[in-house]
């Protein structure tokens, strides 16, 4: 690479792409990389500020920005996405399918933290749909030592940095609890919310039941949906410390492997995690799911469909924005709502 007058660039190769910015009209290159500049290319270039030029000139051991990008991009790239072309040194990462983004965070830092490289992502844990950019990668300088692009690329060992996991269609079970419901005082107004929910991920309530707030009552319907083969059951309401809420008790009669009771999301704190036969999730709903638009159901069921087992560690995660500001207008994925540290 070596660096000339513009007005002396007649016949060298651009090394690399020349942008124009339009102010509410266009950002994109006027020139690309590998362009042989011409005569009447000059004073193009100089319209948009190019004084001075890089042209080509390959050197041993040092890697073009074009370059460079295609091998952090091989580092980032798993299963589910597609890359974009390069363009001024920068590749994207798009989403074949809809699913849950994971982002192994050790590993991008680790890179991130070599200098002269960045990869920048959406959050991880997040679902996104076929079609969403889901990452963007670049070195900052135009070159850049290609041992130090070994040395990235060996901090991965092998495994991409980003993977979209897809939904399963897991048969669902909801048993809805409460006297009021099952005495029929009141319209059960909570199974049609948790219906909406799964239908967002395309899973559809395959068994339900109706209960009393007896904790026997609620643990034999548990036990039949999972004689029916339901391989996920959500029961709802009944999950406060109120003397007639037996919901959790209920739970704990059936599942080995109680993940909390409680955790750091609002709302959503009383929400309810347990595994039955080592993977089948059983789930207590606090009230709040069917009144709030947005609350620990939204962040919990998309890693669930996608068959993740989280650990109590995930949820106390959750804590560093887990405040759903319950925003006049929802914007939910597109706020802080769940994205924890």
């Amino acid at each position: 690479m070596r660096l000339i007058k513009t007005e002396e660039a007649t016949g060298h190769v651009l090394c690399h792409d020349i942008t124009q910015i339009i102010k509410g009209v266009t950002k994109d290159a006027v020139f690309r990389k590998g362009h042989i500049v011409r005569e009447e290319d000059i004073p193009v270039l100089l319209s948009v500020g190019k004084e001075n030029l890089y042209v080509w000139e390959k050197q041993e051991g040092i890697l073009h920005e074009n370059e460079a990008a295609q091998i952090l991009c091989r580092m980032c790239r798993g299963d589910n996405m597609h890359p974009t072309e390069v363009k001024e040194g920068k590749i994207e990462l798009i989403a074949d399918c809809d699913g849950v983004l994971k982002i192994d965070v050790e590993k991008m830092n680790a890179v991130n933290c070599l200098g002269e490289m960045m990869i920048a992502s959406r959050h991880g844990n997040f679902p996104v749909k076929k079609g969403d950019k889901i990452a963007g990668t670049r070195i900052i300088p135009l070159v850049i030592e290609e041992e130090k692009m070994s040395r990235a690329e060996a901090l991965t060992q092998g495994e991409p940095i980003f993977q979209i996991v897809t939904y399963q269609k897991k048969r669902s079970g909801v048993i809805t609890t409460g006297s009021e419901v099952y005495k029929h005082r009141i319209v059960d107004n909570f199974t049609p919310v948790i219906e909406d929910k799964l239908k967002e991920y395309g899973v559809e309530m395959e068994d339900y039941a109706i209960c009393d707030d007896k904790p026997e009552m609620i643990t034999d319907a548990i036990h039949k949906m999972l004689d029916k083969g339901m391989d996920m059951i959500i029961c709802t309401g009944g999950m406060s410390v109120d003397p007639d809420d037996r919901t959790p008790l209920a739970i704990k009669n059936v599942a080995e492997d109680i993940v909390t009771y409680g955790a750091p999301v609002l709302p959503g704190a009383m929400f309810m995690l347990a595994y039955y036969d080592g993977d089948i999730p059983i789930m207590g709903l606090p009230g709040c799911v069917m009144y709030a638009k947005r609350t620990i159901f939204d962040l919990v069921l998309p890693r669930v469909l996608c068959n993740e087992k989280l650990k109590a560690e995930d949820l106390y995660r959750l804590g560093q924005g887990g405040l759903c500001l319950s925003c006049p207008t929802c914007t939910f994925p597109n706020c802080g709502f769940g994205k924890g540290a």
